[in-house]
């Protein structure tokens, strides 16, 4: 999970197919046989530190619900692309999957520019798309579920704690691209609701590793806070630089990002420990349903594997949300599984907890933590919030009333 896959001339150009890769008469429209699925992640390059354990729990969900008697009494054929951490590459192979492949639904993407890029594609396919990552919020699309948190589950219960127990004056430093540009303007929403001030921005490209003008930046400002809104595995010398600065001893970092990488294991506890995330899920959540889903990652995986984080659950909740809309609808047709999911009856006790779909939207009603990383390369859950809405898209975004709305809406 810490390092990327090696990447041969064979990944760059072919489908990675976690099981047979199946074409066939009719694809998913086919009335018997295997139902054929669709993932593409990252699995090599910088993004590979997310995409690699949301390949293994995509895999471990399909099999799970194949164990279970699949869908419809019918077996799930998983196929599954490794989009090389290119967002052009996210979009070919959806294209592949709907055209060729003729899946009855595509879960992928990790970036927000990936989501971008794929969301409208399988939009015109007609492919039912369900997008597995916390992200920024807003968007409002009837071809599209959404199962990740958004900023107003997140974002708000994590900017809350830091002003009223770190202090509140904040230095944001975010990747640039619309997952670090739009989460800034939610911070600096919940900044001012909360009393706080932002006393510095910086925006750090996804392909840079360089941070000594922007930690000087924040030595001279001198923030209570550092909201920490990096992403990849070039952003990681961030924090042991912050670190080795000694700036670590005197300036909290919480982050929306932190973690979904493995950075706590990355890094030693000395320049990790006490930096505050904001997540559904833990893997120190005690409930029934994350001690089986653990005993299932360890027998599939070993022992030492390494930590599962949120953005893995995520595709989880994802194939299980979709297989629960399927055999609720009684189809895999692309409407009648969306109509089952904006009936609000269709929910699933997750690792993270119990996890709904919420029908106007398209989003989830999930529980979220906030956490502080330990000396254990884990993390300490301080505080969880239940059954949080997405309480920002419900105001722009009813998809029942308005079937055709198809934006993306930012605060």
């Amino acid at each position: 999970m810490r390092k990327s896959l090696p990447q041969t001339a064979a990944t760059a150009a072919l489908a990675l197919c976690l099981s047979a890769c199946v074409g066939g008469a009719g694809g998913a429209a086919s009335t018997s046989g295997p139902i054929p699925v669709g993932s593409v992640l990252d699995l090599t390059g910088p993004l590979s530190i997310y995409g690699v354990p949301k390949s293994k729990v995509t895999k471990l969900a399909i099999d799970d619900i194949n164990a279970h008697g699949g869908v419809l009494g019918r077996k799930l054929s998983l196929v599954q692309y490794d989009s090389q951490s290119s967002t052009q590459k996210n979009v070919e192979y959806a294209n592949l999957l709907a055209t060729k492949k003729k899946v009855a639904v595509v879960q992928g993407g990790i970036t927000s520019a990936s989501r971008e890029a794929m969301r409208p594609a399988l939009r015109r396919l007609k492919t039912l798309y369900f997008y597995n990552s916390l992200y920024e919020g807003g968007v409002c699309d009837g071809n599209e579920v959404i199962t990740g948190e958004t900023a107003s589950q997140f974002l708000d219960p994590l900017i809350s704690y830091a002003a009223g127990s770190l202090g509140k004056r904040m230095y944001i430093v975010a990747a640039d691209y619309n997952y670090g540009r739009i989460s800034a303007q939610w911070i600096e929403k919940y900044a001012k609701k909360y009393g706080a001030q932002i006393v510095g921005k910086e925006f750090i490209s996804l392909d840079s590793g360089n941070f000594g003008a922007t930690l000087n930046n924040i030595q001279r400002t001198s923030p209570d806070v550092v909201v920490s809104v990096l992403v990849g595995a070039n952003h990681v010398p961030f924090y042991r630089e912050f670190a080795a600065k000694g700036l670590n001893k005197k300036i909290k970092i919480v982050s929306p990002s932190f973690g979904l990488g493995n950075e706590q294991e990355i890094l030693s506890p000395a320049e990790a420990q006490g930096i505050v995330t904001s997540y559904n899920y833990y893997q120190e959540l005690d409930n029934p349903s994350n001690a089986a889903f653990l005993q299932k990652f360890t027998g599939a995986y070993g022992k030492t594997h390494p930590y599962v984080t949120d953005l893995a659950i995520s595709e989880w909740n994802g194939w299980h949300l979709w297989a629960a809309a399927v055999n609720k609808a009684g189809s895999v047709d692309r409407k009648k599984v969306l109509k089952a999911i904006e009936s609000g009856q269709v929910s699933i006790d997750s690792p993270s907890g119990r996890v709904t779909a919420d029908g106007p939207t398209h989003h989830v009603v999930e529980d979220v933590s906030l956490a502080k990383v330990n000396a254990r390369r884990g993390f300490d859950v301080i505080k969880t919030f239940p059954a949080q809405q997405p309480s920002y898209e419900k105001t722009v975004c009813d998809l029942i009333k308005n079937p055709s709305l198809n934006r993306a809406f930012t605060p």
